[in-house]
């Protein structure tokens, strides 16, 4: 692939204008999705691998193992698929297979021991075990960032009813008495919604971001990255140019004629 299809496909997949692109709020619910997900991918695997190794002896381990190891591609794929969606990419190109078709005569066991790609699998591995940690730092962190732009946004609303209801005063004391800064409430409110909008758009661009980090962690961009096969060049054929033998024959011919002439 050359150097502008790269970085085209690099710059592809970014979010700009991130309050109003759709594309910001399938990754808040995505990353809303990851800690169950992450959860879920790491206790299949371990669950499978712990079986195939103390099943190993009776023979049943060793054709659940290669199962867990297509197990584990496809979650792979599948959540490169999934952040391809979100991101609005396209579909990469198939490849073509790196291993030979299988023989007839092959039973299952190997045809299955011929399909196995060891760094594959221990990739694959890494990936779901990378999925469970990026899953619970990555849903701390969107919560937290995106709880302090709504809490701050919400805060006039929520005093004014406990003013009402409870006569709870939680704007009491706050930083405004401390440097003795006689502001209203209606301003202390104009105050505390614009810098939660603020932090709510930098939370956007947080999660943004995150998603930009899974998805170099998950590899997606690899399909892409693939290089093309090259075309084959056909030879180019002049035109035949005549033999030495053919130039003394035309010569002759044309001297015969002078001399009739």
């Amino acid at each position: 692939m050359k150097a502008a299809d790269t970085n085209t496909m690099a710059r592809a997949g970014k979010v700009s204008w991130a309050l109003f692109n759709p594309k910001t709020y399938a990754t808040i619910l995505y990353l809303l999705l990851s800690l169950p997900l992450g959860i879920i991918y790491l206790i299949v695997a371990v669950t499978g691998l712990a079986l195939s190794i103390g099943l190993t002896p009776v023979f049943i381990g060793i054709p659940l193992f290669f199962g867990v190891a297509k197990m584990l591609d496809g979650m792979v794929k599948f959540e490169q698929s999934l952040i391809r969606h979100i991101l609005g990419l396209p579909t990469p190109p198939a490849s073509a297979p790196s291993q030979p078709q299988t023989a007839v005569g092959q039973n299952w066991l190997q045809r299955m021991v011929k399909g196995f790609d060891g760094e594959l699998f221990f990739r694959n591995l890494m990936l779901v075990f990378l999925r469970f940690v990026t899953g619970i730092v990555f849903f701390a962190v969107m919560i937290t960032a995106i709880s302090l732009g709504l809490g701050f946004i919400a805060l006039p609303v929520v005093h004014i009813i406990l003013m009402n209801e409870m006569q709870l005063d939680i704007l009491e004391n706050n930083l405004f008495q401390y440097f003795h800064i006689d502001w209203t409430y209606n301003q202390q409110y104009l105050l505390y919604v614009g810098f939660g909008l603020v932090l709510f758009l930098i939370a956007l661009r947080v999660v943004n971001g995150l998603m930009q980090v899974q998805r170099r962690i998950m590899y997606v961009d690899e399909s892409y990255l693939q290089p093309s096969p090259e075309p084959v060049e056909t030879p180019f054929h002049g035109p035949a140019e005549p033999h030495y033998g053919e130039f003394r024959q035309e010569d002759q011919l044309a001297q015969e004629k002078v001399w009739l002439a």
